[in-house]
């Protein structure tokens, strides 16, 4: 089975980028790497501060759309609720 993902990405400003994907570390490097033309490149997003994993690509559809219509305000508490440092998630597996 294979897993989706669905992901709050930031850069220093705490500009914030909601994406979904199938391969969460790939993506990742994607962004840092500014692979991904237009907004994450435009505004360097390139920190991972939140995911969750999703059972099917439905499912993380559904939930990015949850996560974009959310206030600001909302998306911050919950990254803070699990990243209370914003500290970037993807350092663990690129060290």
């Amino acid at each position: 089975m294979q897993n989706f993902y669905i992901y709050i990405m930031t850069n220093k400003s705490k500009t914030l980028y909601v994406g979904m994907t199938n391969d969460l570390q790939r993506r990742v490097e994607e962004h840092k790497q500014q692979l991904v033309k237009g907004f994450t490149s435009r505004y360097n997003i390139d920190q991972l501060v939140y995911f969750e994993t999703c059972n099917s690509a439905n499912d993380a559809i559904y939930r990015e759309k949850q996560l974009k219509g959310l206030l600001r305000s909302k998306k911050i508490d919950l990254i803070e609720s699990n990243n209370p440092d914003w500290k970037d998630i993807s350092d663990d597996w690129r060290n």
